[in-house]
């Protein structure tokens, strides 16, 4: 019994030790989230700066002519997860990118070592792999090296177009999670035919000295820089929600089997209060009976 309560008490130590883990863990998975939030709402900002300005442009020259290419090279890339413990996060990214047309014939660029392991369980190999961000100014460095790495298949496509999809993971309704794809490239005709057909209100009318085609490069590249910016951030933000809804679950699992173990424990104690008390009475009624016979004796031989 003594080995039981001695057990008990080690589980219960160790699953005390779990919950100040999972707690931290908790902790963390609230904290980081800010920083990525705080840089979302940042680039929504810079990305309304770079709307302005293309709306600028195109009130100079005109609207932009739709091209349409029967064949374009398709690249698709998957923002997933890299630090573990958030559950399913990068299966559901992985189904949703198996759920894209011409899959197989799409380069696919990965973020995270364990987003291309969850990629080739479903029989999807990217032509590379990036690291995630360890902070919110990796950021920029992520959508950089995407934006470098779209103008090098660009420059590999030569003459033919470039269809880019971003597939991420975004904050829904109710606390939940969902896998989105969003299109990168080329860039939406209604959001270009809008922004062309938008008056301009300001009294100084706009004018540029770089050449038009210079200038429309530069706005676009900035502009797929704010996309892929934005959703990285949301993604990581998206993260670390789902990380912090996988600790609060943890954390009542671990609760619960704590409070199991003290009352297992609580019942192994009395128990062995029980036994020790009835060890003593069985002791004193037998000194008692040794008493009695002794007076018996000493009785018999008078």
């Amino acid at each position: 019994m003594a080995q039981t309560l001695e057990r008990l008490t080690r589980r219960t130590d160790t699953m005390q030790s779990i919950r100040g883990i999972v707690r931290t863990m908790k902790t963390m998975s609230a904290i980081n989230a800010a920083p990525y939030e705080q840089a979302a709402e940042a680039i929504d900002a810079w990305r309304d700066i770079v709307l302005d300005g293309l709306h600028a442009f195109l009130h100079c020259n005109g609207p932009l002519k739709h091209r349409t290419v029967d064949d374009p090279q398709r690249v698709l890339i998957v923002m997933g997860s890299d630090h573990g413990l958030c559950g399913n996060y990068n299966e559901l990214l992985a189904r949703e990118v198996v759920r894209q047309p011409d899959v197989g014939r799409a380069q696919v660029i990965c973020v995270g070592a364990q987003m291309q392991d969850a990629l080739g369980g479903e029989g999807v190999t990217p032509v590379t792999t990036l690291l995630p961000p360890a902070n919110a100014d990796g950021l920029i460095r992520l959508a950089s090296q995407l934006v470098t790495r779209l103008d090098t298949v660009r420059a590999e496509a030569g003459q033919g177009a470039l269809a880019a999809d971003l597939v991420y993971t975004q904050r829904g309704a109710h606390g939940l999670q969902s896998p989105v794809t969003q299109a990168l490239l080329p860039l939406d005709p209604d959001m270009l035919d809008a922004l062309a057909q938008r008056p301009w209100v300001s009294r100084s009318l706009p004018q540029h000295t770089l050449p038009a085609p210079d200038l429309l490069a530069g706005l676009v590249r900035n502009l797929v820089f704010a996309t892929l910016y934005r959703a990285a951030a949301e993604a990581l933000v998206t993260e670390n929600a789902a990380r912090l809804a996988r600790m609060q679950q943890a954390e009542q699992s671990v609760d619960e089997n704590l409070e199991d173990l003290k009352a297992e424990t609580r019942s192994v104690r009395q128990s062995e209060i029980t036994t020790e008390l009835l060890d003593v009475i069985v002791g004193f009624e037998a000194l008692k009976g040794r008493d009695r016979r002794k007076k018996r004796n000493r009785a018999a031989s008078r």
